[in-house]
């Protein structure tokens, strides 16, 4: 790894905000230098596209445009607001949050970055966002945009998936980071590496920061980030039983721990919990036993019938669902006493806080000619 002198970083910190100033990308959130629209976006941005990301936060403004309001929502609001964004523990802590500032600190926003690592859910790089964007901290938010476009720059070989390699880019950046533009930098950073500096397809010819990209320079860029494999998910297989009644379909709100916590989903049932080796037996023996333990868990009766076509997947950080759906039709409305749930229409489904999963579910079944 190499050290610049005070003239390199000078130039490249020139470099990077001329381009910045001219090309920085128009962005709902940077309008303004509000810690809290700041703050709901970088929540929003951990594992989500800058455009998915767009219309999500633009509606979650309208809904909660104030810390106070986010703090007093109640939960099935707040989780109707998030759906389709996942990671349900995200917008929960948001609440929490919220909930610190309005009470903790009187409604008013703690402005360094240690200050802001004591609130529920922001860790070292929000915190680093916030102070350096809203109130002109120079604290580096060290994201994976900023792992990749530092990695490169000074071919730094340390490991990312390593949490104590956060420490050596820290300093790095502590470094060349323009002191009285601190939130312009890090944002200049997040963005060369959404544009110039992408992980597969980088146009590093083009960049601002060419000459300073030593990795570019070697012809050796791709070998940046130095990162270690994750572990492949582990592939669960699930039952969704499709349940139609004269007035709607069976819903059930999943337990407060765990898993899609307080989410609404059609029943699901896992393999694992039918048989010992499920892998081993015939679908439709499955299929009877999955029968079995609803009838036992609920007291409703089934003849639930397969609904064809390969399984619903989807993928979570450490699981991969793989949904085999089965349909059936009730005659009469069932007794619920049993079940931690309820008959919903689907003109009322937008009530619900359904997680992304629970979407592709009823996007299937439609395709296969539900209604």
């Amino acid at each position: 790894m190499q050290h610049w002198s005070q003239a390199k970083i000078t130039a490249f910190q020139d470099a990077l905000l001329t381009w910045y100033d001219q090309e920085k990308r128009d962005l709902p959130w940077r309008q303004d230098h509000e810690p809290y629209h700041i703050w709901v976006s970088e929540i929003m941005l951990q594992q989500t596209q800058v455009q998915t990301v767009i219309p999500y936060y633009q509606r979650f403004m309208t809904t909660f445009p104030t810390v106070t309001a986010l703090a007093a929502a109640p939960e099935d609001k707040l989780l109707r607001a998030w759906a389709g964004l996942g990671y349900y523990s995200r917008v929960r802590n948001m609440q929490k949050a919220a909930q610190q500032v309005v009470e903790d600190y009187q409604g008013v926003w703690p402005q360094t970055a240690a200050e802001l690592e004591k609130l529920a859910g922001i860790g070292p790089y929000t915190a680093g966002a916030i102070a350096s964007i809203a109130f002109n901290q120079s604290i580096p938010a060290i994201d994976g945009n900023a792992f990749r476009v530092f990695a490169r720059l000074f071919e730094i070989d340390a490991d990312i998936a390593k949490p104590q390699t956060r420490q050596i880019f820290y300093d790095v950046i502590e470094e060349v980071i323009a002191t009285e533009r601190p939130g312009d930098f890090n944002q200049a950073i997040m963005d060369l590496g959404s544009s110039y500096m992408t992980a597969k397809n980088p146009d590093s010819a083009h960049s601002p920061v060419r000459d300073f990209n030593q990795a570019y320079l070697d012809g050796k860029e791709l070998d940046y980030p130095v990162k270690s494999k994750k572990p492949r998910p582990i592939a669960m297989d699930y039952f969704a039983l499709v349940i139609k009644t004269p007035t709607g379909y069976l819903f059930e709100q999943r337990p407060s721990n765990g898993m899609l916590a307080e989410l609404w989903t059609v029943p699901l049932i896992k393999w694992s919990e039918l048989a010992e080796k499920p892998s081993e037996l015939l679908l439709p023996d499955l299929v009877k036993l999955a029968t079995n333990q609803f009838l036992t868990n609920t007291q409703i009766q089934l003849a639930p019938m397969l609904l064809g076509g390969r399984p619903v997947t989807h993928t979570f950080t450490h699981q991969k669902w793989l949904i085999t759906l089965l349909y059936a039709e009730l005659a009469q409305k069932p007794d619920l006493s049993y079940f931690p749930g309820r008959v919903v229409a689907p003109t009322d489904f937008i009530e619900l806080a359904q997680p992304k999963v629970q979407l592709k579910i009823w996007q299937r079944y439609q395709q296969l000619g539900g209604h």
